[in-house]
């Protein structure tokens, strides 16, 4: 696969202008509309619920019943460098996902928490699969959770806020029901589910070994993300889109390994990397939860700075909001500090997303219009007024 990494000329990487003047407060970060791609379901429930969940069920095997200690322990478990114990945080939010009234519940919060976040538009992922335990059919589990999101949108709406959640239906990549749960979808289209995912340890278990599920989404004119490039490299990614056809590589970080930077600032792309560039191939980038993966040692140095740059389709994301302790704004919050982005980046992330989303063209391009153009310039002419006021009372001081 030497035609991966060939380089094919030299860019330079400058920075964006920087412009202080739009360097968002948290505030304003939080009410920004964020549009979120790769958010894990099982990965997201508020630590209460879980408890609460755990409790009504009979689920004993929660390390922790209090809430707030619950919450510490999922953090640090994920944090810790262990993958067995960062993969045993899901064992006790899916053992608690197992009924019909849990997942309505979870996926509920899910879409409330995220328009309090200032999430206009949110694709969340889970595993029909995993939720079965309890008696569940795979139909039911995903009438379940699209019931959740229908109702999560409607107690955001009454409360002021405005969100759209797609369900993007997941299949676990060392598993064999790809093909049914990609059927799954495409049964559910236009009903809730907006495409389809395979998630799993990467290592091991390539894409390819679910070519037939991939193929009839192709044939049906459907949509599908694959998880790729997090923690296996380039391989994955272009398995993930030369063989498979993905729309999107879900995280898709380690394509900045293709890419070459020199001591004076010039930047060499390979093959591949060219190709996910050229293309537009968005990429699902999730800062907190690639560190704790070991993508990069702090967000300083995360690739997202050098992605950016050089213009991929780059966008922000949050993976598991619980294990990694985080939300979009935490998120946006990180690379401004990192980075020192203005209002005019999270812009450009946030339209970034919502151009890949998986809902149709007219639809993405009013959210962007009518939604994401306007509140981002809602939040500029707050400082424009802020600024003039300023102005006004120094030079009245002075006069």
């Amino acid at each position: 696969m030497t035609s991966q990494t060939a380089p094919t000329g030299t860019v330079q990487a400058t920075a964006p202008a920087n412009v202080p003047a739009h360097v968002p407060a948290p505030d304003q970060i939080r009410r920004a509309p964020k549009v979120l791609l790769h958010d894990h379901l099982d990965g997201g429930l508020r630590p209460r619920t879980v408890v609460e969940l755990a409790r009504e069920s009979g689920y004993s095997d929660l390390p922790e019943t209090d809430p707030e200690k619950l919450g510490i322990w999922f953090h640090e478990a994920a944090d810790s460098g262990s993958l067995e114990r960062y993969l045993e945080t899901f064992r006790h939010t899916v053992g608690v996902m197992q009924t019909r009234q849990a997942l309505v519940r979870v996926a509920r919060e899910c879409a409330e928490d995220l328009a309090a976040d200032g999430v206009v538009y949110a694709e969340v992922r889970y595993a029909p699969e995993q939720h079965l335990e309890g008696g569940l059919g795979l139909e039911e589990v995903v009438q379940a959770v699209n019931e959740g999101f229908r109702e999560g949108e409607r107690l955001a709406r009454e409360s002021g806020r405005r969100i759209r959640v797609g369900a993007l239906l997941t299949a676990m990549r060392h598993a064999a029901r790809s093909l049914e749960i990609a059927e799954l979808a495409n049964g559910h289209r236009d009903r809730g589910v907006v495409g389809f995912d395979i998630a799993g340890a990467e290592a091991g278990y390539p894409p390819t070994r679910h070519l037939d599920a991939f193929e009839y989404l192709k044939r049906e004119n459907n949509h599908f993300t694959i998880h790729a490039g997090e923690a296996f490299g380039l391989p994955s990614i272009w398995q993930a889109l030369q063989w498979c056809g993905a729309d999107r590589l879900g995280h898709g970080v380690r394509i900045i390994d293709d890419i070459e930077v020199g001591e004076d600032g010039s930047v060499r792309l390979g093959r591949l990397a060219s190709y996910v560039r050229d293309k537009r191939i968005p990429l699902e980038l999730c800062p907190s939860s690639n560190l704790q993966t070991g993508a990069a040692s702090s967000y300083a140095e995360h690739p997202i700075g050098l992605l950016r740059r050089l213009h991929f389709r780059a966008t922000v994301n949050t993976d598991n909001r619980l294990m990694s302790h985080t939300s979009m704004s935490a998120e946006f919050e990180h690379l401004v500090e990192a980075f020192g982005y203005t209002l005019d980046d999270l812009q450009w992330f946030s339209v970034n997303a919502m151009k890949s989303a998986f809902i149709p063209f007219d639809e993405r391009l009013a959210m962007i219009n009518d939604v994401i153009k306007p509140g981002y310039a809602e939040l500029k002419s707050e400082w424009l007024f802020r600024q003039t006021a300023s102005t006004s009372g120094s030079s009245g001081s002075e006069g």
